[in-house]
């Protein structure tokens, strides 16, 4: 996945976890682990930056933690 003249890596193991989904998975690990911005996490995935705000939410209530 590009991001800028960067090449992201996303490590497919991330996705074994089958209580979210791959949105919220991958919107997680690129905000936690990459510390992107939602904005800039939108622009790559090409959604609004509201669904990725939304999905981050989610995906942390769902691991019983506060985003």
């Amino acid at each position: 996945m590009n991001y800028g003249d960067d090449e992201l890596e996303i490590p497919t193991d991330i996705f074994k976890d089958r209580d979210l989904s791959v949105l919220e998975i991958l919107v997680e690990f690129l905000k936690d682990e990459q510390n992107m911005t939602f904005a800039q996490i939108a622009k790559i995935l090409n959604r609004d930056d509201r669904t990725i705000w939304t999905c981050y939410t989610r995906s942390k209530k769902k691991r019983g933690g506060k985003p």
